[in-house]
């Protein structure tokens, strides 16, 4: 009966409406959404005015992008790029390039 109640918890938490970061959904934003053109193929940009986004953590892109989208940290390019994107889009985002080794 305590097995039962833990799964029926877990699937309760699990599907009960949250965001959850997907990287599969992630790389698609990837490139749909434009950051392939400057930030390059798997996040590795070949122009150095851009930055290699392979290898940060989550935590980094998702700060990045949010203080982008808010305006808290300036860059016209970026700010205007991050405009467009959802909650969910920064954690699906920093999800994939989080997952790029």
């Amino acid at each position: 009966m305590k097995f039962v109640s833990i799964m029926a918890f877990s699937l309760s938490v699990l599907f009960s409406g949250s965001v959850y970061a997907d990287a599969v959904a992630g790389k698609s934003a990837y490139a749909a959404k434009g950051c392939i053109g400057c930030h390059g193929v798997g996040g590795q940009s070949m122009v150095s005015a851009y930055p290699v986004l392979k290898g940060r953590d989550v935590a980094f892109i998702v700060k990045n992008l949010t203080d982008y989208r808010s305006g808290a940290r300036q860059n016209g390019t970026m700010n205007a790029m991050a405009a467009g994107l959802s909650d969910a889009d920064i954690k699906n985002l920093g999800d994939y390039i989080g997952s790029l080794k």
